[in-house]
């Protein structure tokens, strides 16, 4: 068992992931003068920055926990948080706010005067991959992307997203092709992909635009689909696909 983290918090943990919904780890690394948790504590939160299970001492760092944990969900990046009294602050020559190598400050108003360092990572749901049309190239990709962790749908969901990436890739190869493009553009995803050639998928645009799809929307569907690899069999074209949205996935992660 991870130090600190007691059977409740690894319990919560373990529900949260199984209803696919986001929270966030948040451990103390390290304490300087008074402090009421001590390195090692943990506690597990929810999406709204709030502790679910768990304890990383008063209010005294609530505020900037919590600023952190939605930063990490929003980024899909861990954070690092040093909670100091104003006068260290200063000495650091640092205001409350600002980042410096990898560590982002925030000040300390409890008269306990002391400092604390907390590292946030965030846990994501997996992310969600939407393809739709029965195409050779649709099979192959959604056969291929869950060995990659991507949760595959083969129609685009009704209900409101929530936090994870959410992906729609359109291989529809001429069947209803502008059908699932209208289902696709009226969600907000964040990357939509056309399998098919630029010439094609321009003549798409313009009635799509002509049928009052907004313009930038339209501009953003990347077309056609996937890196450049040659790729000629459905399975290269669904590798080069794959190969495109990993690339979006990670856009966001630190370098």
């Amino acid at each position: 068992m991870t130090l600190g983290m007691t059977a409740d918090v690894e319990s919560v943990a373990r529900e949260l992931r199984e209803r696919g919904e986001a929270f966030a780890f948040a451990t103390i690394l390290r304490t300087v003068g008074a402090t009421a948790a001590k390195p090692g504590a943990k506690a597990v939160l929810g999406a709204d920055g709030m502790i679910l299970h768990g304890w990383l001492g008063g209010g005294c760092t609530r505020g900037a926990v919590k600023a952190a944990v939605l930063r990490a969900l929003d980024e899909g990046r861990p954070q690092l948080v040093s909670v100091a009294p104003e006068e260290v602050l200063s000495d650091l020559g640092v205001s409350p706010g600002d980042e410096l190598d990898g560590r982002r400050y925030a000040r300390n108003g409890c008269p306990s005067k002391g400092a604390i360092e907390i590292f946030v990572e965030p846990c994501l749901p997996v992310p969600e991959l939407v393809v739709l049309g029965g195409s050779p190239v649709a099979q192959a990709l959604a056969a291929l992307a869950p060995q990659f962790h991507w949760q595959v749908r083969g129609t685009v969901p009704d209900e409101t997203r929530g936090p994870g990436q959410r992906i729609v890739v359109i291989a529809t190869q001429g069947q209803a092709d502008l059908d699932a493009l209208k289902s696709a553009l009226a969600q907000p995803f964040d990357h939509v992909a056309f399998v098919g050639s630029r010439r094609k998928f321009a003549a798409l645009a313009a009635t799509l635009k002509k049928d009052g799809i907004d313009p930038a929307r339209v501009d953003a569907v990347r077309a056609p689909a996937g890196l450049d690899i040659g790729a000629v069999t459905p399975e290269e074209i669904a590798l080069s696909i794959l190969a495109e949205l990993v690339h979006v996935r990670r856009r966001r992660a630190p370098s």
